[in-house]
């Protein structure tokens, strides 16, 4: 992660170099915090100051402080230490990164809001001091200010699931064919498909798991081909699920034929195009789910086996689902506790509109929020508000509306006209518009993208920032 907060750095020394084509003249370097905030978990926690560039010289940074209901010596110390109402940090010549140390000598108790702001106030050698000039070292666990953050979803292929818990700033990454099944932890007894490798599921009449099945071409999801009845339904909405509500009543639960989806690609897509869904197949299978008390109990097998394998799968209330691997055969790890992550980075399938209704149709580059879980989104365009102006009095809560795509795929492009007038595959970043996110706990942040191609114009290569509103 540390190296995603070098992005804004990034961009300070673009802007630098584009106002100048003397070469002679020497560029300053941009120094910044890493992040705007820490929540500090143990007694000794290093803090982190990133330059741009390696440094061209030694010298030394000067911070200044402001402390809430701390005082040093009492509450904390730090290495260097405090002089004159001041830190100056030494560092060596071509090091990119200096740190000091934070010591807590005393514990925040329940309730009490301690912490320091440091700010960056000078620097002795040619360097502009960036956008994160000051970070917060809270005592006790807070929300983040907000930072920059590179989910690593794989390039092109787009591979993996990334969870962004916003609060912290962490990312959680796990292979998007780690997992087939997601079985509820909420009162109903609710199972979801992965929506991310194009899997699809169709009802038959059998109750009768050892039955043979077939294969059924039918339930092969392309760019506007399949049936949106054998598709969750993309908003999120529990109660439209491809597969049905569990029954207690044990005969009312049929068997399900389940395609398995695609893999990611193997072959090296053309710039600007993506390759999210071009692999192999990823099978068949046969399913049924049965209640087992306030649990699941899944059967499974290939469509031609005459004999099946049983499992039973515990709801965790912690968590939105418990994931089960089919084709490992086993219940996997995927997404964090239900409180602690707000946006997921994924592959997905929505739906289209189509010459004869509405079809499933994969999408790479989207964004889900964990509506489940509690956290809402809504789009703002920047001619109604400019994203640095932003506050916490313009938003409008009436725009969070329970739909997991209110970020989606809309904030990025994904052709433009070629020679020849005919549209070509290139990323483009949509800068006419971000994003008002609430996570679970009731934190509400402004996010906007950056990126999402490297150097090269590959795909598959998001970037944002986001900062909390208070």
């Amino acid at each position: 992660m540390k190296k995603n907060f070098i992005l804004i750095l990034s961009f300070v020394l673009l802007a630098l170099g584009a106002c100048s084509s003397d070469d002679e003249v020497a560029q300053p370097n941009a120094v910044a915090f890493a992040s705007t905030s820490l929540n500090l978990s143990a007694e000794t926690t290093p803090i982190e100051i990133k330059f741009a560039s390696p440094t061209a010289a030694a010298g030394s940074l000067t911070l200044t402080y402001t402390e809430t209901a701390v005082a040093n010596g009492t509450d904390y110390s730090t290495t260097p230490a405090i002089a004159a109402s001041k830190v100056i940090v030494p560092f060596e010549k071509n090091v990119s990164t200096v740190s000091f140390t934070f010591k807590k000598l005393k514990e925040a108790i329940e309730g009490e809001v301690k912490n320091v702001v440091f700010t960056i106030s000078s620097v002795t050698i040619n360097a502009v001091i960036s956008e994160n000039k000051s970070i917060q070292v809270n005592f006790n666990e807070t929300a983040s200010l907000g930072t920059a953050l590179a989910p690593e979803v794989g390039g092109p292929f787009q591979q993996n699931q990334v969870y962004v818990d916003l609060s912290s700033g962490k990312m959680t990454s796990v292979l998007r064919t780690s997992w087939d099944l997601g079985f509820y932890s909420g009162a109903d007894f609710k199972v979801v498909i992965n929506t991310s490798v194009k899997m699809s599921a169709k009802q038959t009449t059998s109750t009768n798991i050892d039955e043979v099945q077939v294969e059924d071409e039918t339930m092969l999801i392309n760019q506007g081909s399949g049936i949106v009845a054998q598709v969750d339904d993309p908003s999120g909405d529990i109660t439209k699920t491809a597969i049905a509500t569990i029954s207690s009543t044990d005969s009312e639960n049929k068997v399900y034929v389940v395609n398995l989806g695609s893999n990611p690609g193997t072959a090296e897509p053309t710039v600007g195009a993506e390759g999210s869904a071009t692999g192999t197949s990823r099978g068949w299978k046969k399913i049924r789910i049965l209640r087992s008390g306030n649990d699941y109990k899944i059967q499974y097998a290939d469509l031609a086996a005459t004999t099946h394998q049983e499992v039973v799968i515990t709801k965790n209330a912690a968590y939105n689902f418990t994931f089960f691997s089919l084709l490992d055969k086993k219940t996997v790890s995927v997404e964090p506790q239900k409180a602690q992550w707000d946006l997921n980075f994924t592959t997905f399938t929505n739906t289209t509109q189509g010459q004869t209704g509405l079809s499933p149709y994969h999408y790479a580059d989207f964004v889900l929020s964990n509506l489940k879980g509690g956290a809402l989104a809504y789009q703002v365009l920047t001619s109604e508000f400019a994203y640095d102006t932003f506050t916490l009095a313009n938003v409008a809560s009436a725009k969070f509306t329970a739909d997991q795509r209110n970020i989606g795929p809309n904030w990025r492009g994904t052709s433009v006209a070629g020679p020849s007038g005919f549209p070509v595959s290139q990323f483009v970043l949509r800068t006419d518009r971000f994003y008002v996110v609430k996570d679970p706990a009731g934190n509400v942040y402004k996010l906007k993208f950056t990126g999402g191609a490297n150097a090269e114009g590959k795909r598959g290569y998001p970037t944002f920032q986001y900062a909390i509103l208070k």
